[in-house]
């Protein structure tokens, strides 16, 4: 009895008598934070559900600060809404990544998600479309596969010249420069996408144009055919190179096919789009 008594003595009370073993929950938001800065934004927002260690640690405004670009006060100014600049860090790069017009609607801005790489698409209305003012030549036509709900549609023509320019803040980097084109109108059939080829001749005689220029001196060029009816093509027309940071840069870019030899129609314009090489790389 005395040796049962004894042994049962030195037996642990149970779990409540062993140490603590660290849990995730007990790390503090603030070392939490400092591993957070070196993710990418997808990956923070993941992470802030595991519990609300990392939810608090998630909304620190350094942390997101740090993957605003450099000219995010610039963009606000630009954007038609007042309430931007009064949101947290964290709320402003999920306003900024949402796309929001500017210059009376007829261009947009955005980050994109991942990178916090700025992007800027360009509509056809704030193009100068040789001949857009003749409906023999070009009409703006109203279409859901453009976020800007037109697209300029060309009929038929002997000179194709499209002429656009921007002037905006870029953060240092390298940028792209596309123009979103279509062979063909769409519309619908029975609730289906259907490509109506009618108009569409002239794009396999001469290759298209397009160049770019800057402010500072840079200039590219490239020319292809046109093909791939009823299918959207960003095609690319160069490149450029933003060195200074809070700096202006003037870019002008165009598309041109000016042989009058033989006629050309079928096109939809939709848009210039700008975004960072590094993203541009999917497009091409």
């Amino acid at each position: 009895m005395g040796a049962g008594a004894s042994s049962c003595a030195l037996e642990p009370d149970g779990p409540a008598s062993s140490p603590l073993k660290p849990k995730l929950e007990d790390i503090p938001e603030s070392c939490i934070a400092l591993v957070l800065t070196h993710l990418d934004s997808p990956e923070i927002c993941k992470l802030a559900r595991l519990n609300r260690a990392f939810r608090g640690a998630s909304s620190a405004d350094f942390i997101w600060e740090a993957k605003l670009p450099s000219n995010y006060l610039y963009i606000v100014e630009k954007l038609e809404d007042e309430m931007v600049g009064s949101l947290g860090k964290k709320e402003l790069y999920a306003r900024l990544c949402r796309p929001s017009p500017f210059d009376g609607g007829t261009k947009e801005i955005w980050l994109d998600k991942r990178t916090g790489g700025v992007c800027l698409s360009i509509s056809s209305k704030a193009l100068t479309i040789t001949g857009i003012d003749d409906r023999r030549y070009w009409n703006h036509i109203p279409t859901e596969e453009s976020r800007f709900k037109t697209v300029a549609y060309l009929q038929q023509i002997w000179w194709v010249e499209v002429v656009g320019e921007l002037e905006f803040e870029f953060p240092i980097g390298t940028y792209s420069l596309f123009f979103r084109l279509q062979l063909g109108k769409v519309g619908k059939r029975l609730g289906r996408r259907v490509c109506n080829p009618e108009h569409i001749h002239g794009w396999d005689i001469k290759p298209v144009q397009f160049q770019l220029t800057t402010s500072d001196g840079q200039h590219a060029v490239s020319r292809c055919f046109l093909d791939n009816p009823g299918n959207w093509v960003h095609h690319h027309a160069g490149d450029f190179v933003v060195e200074q940071p809070n700096g202006s840069t003037k870019v002008k870019f165009s598309l041109t096919q000016i042989d009058c030899t033989h006629t050309k129609g079928g096109l939809c314009l939709d848009s210039v789009l700008i975004c960072p090489s590094s993203l541009g790389k999917e497009l091409r």
